[in-house]
């Protein structure tokens, strides 16, 4: 048996900001430190062999305060990897939620951030992003699985919401209300080829 950690980023600054954050490279803000380190302390009897993450600072700073803390992890190694990117938002990149609302209708936006199927303008939708991460995960994490090690997955709430619809056999039409919260982790275990929620 070995153990699969799931976990969302920290609150980022542009999180705090209610902005559409995406690819944009940004920071933890301040409760997104403090976020990262009560689930740290959370999971400091948990052992960790691999760490998963993307190539953004604030999946990486999330991971990099879980193990500064993590008491039962010696020698564990880090992957790093654009395809656990945020969901490319595009144009909405860098845009307060609110005024987007204003400017291209609560509607629209809603049917952006929340269908499976539709891209924001020059972004990703959900299935894009999926496009991405299943192999991902069916090529790397999977196999690190399969040879009994302990995973934790620090990434993002769209990159992270693909991957659960994937393991847990979610609906496109159910996984887009799925809501993953900032600095709270996702527990599985993998036995007998299979992979089953625990907490």
């Amino acid at each position: 048996m070995s153990n699969l950690i799931l976990i969302r980023h920290g609150q980022s600054v542009w999180n705090a900001a209610n902005r559409f954050t995406g690819w944009t490279d940004v920071e933890l803000s301040e409760v997104g430190v403090s976020e990262a380190e009560e689930a740290g302390r959370s999971l400091s009897s948990h052992r960790i062999d691999v760490v998963h993450t993307s190539d953004l600072i604030r999946a990486q700073r999330t991971a990099e305060i879980i193990m500064s803390l993590n008491e039962s992890s010696e020698g564990y190694s880090t992957k790093f990897d654009w395809r656990l990117n945020e969901r490319n938002y595009g144009s909405l990149q860098g845009l307060n939620k609110a005024e987007t609302a204003e400017k291209f209708g609560a509607e629209q936006v809603h049917i952006w951030r929340r269908s499976f199927d539709v891209a924001p303008p020059d972004g990703e939708s959900l299935e894009m992003t999926a496009e991405r991460t299943i192999p991902y995960f069916e090529e790397e994490i999977l196999p690190d699985l399969q040879a009994g090690k302990g995973v934790l997955v620090s990434a993002h709430g769209n990159s992270l919401r693909s991957i659960v619809m994937h393991i847990e056999g979610i609906s496109p039409e159910d996984i887009v209300s799925l809501e993953i919260q900032t600095g709270s982790p996702m527990f599985y275990e993998f036995e007998g080829g299979e992979i089953s929620r625990t907490g």
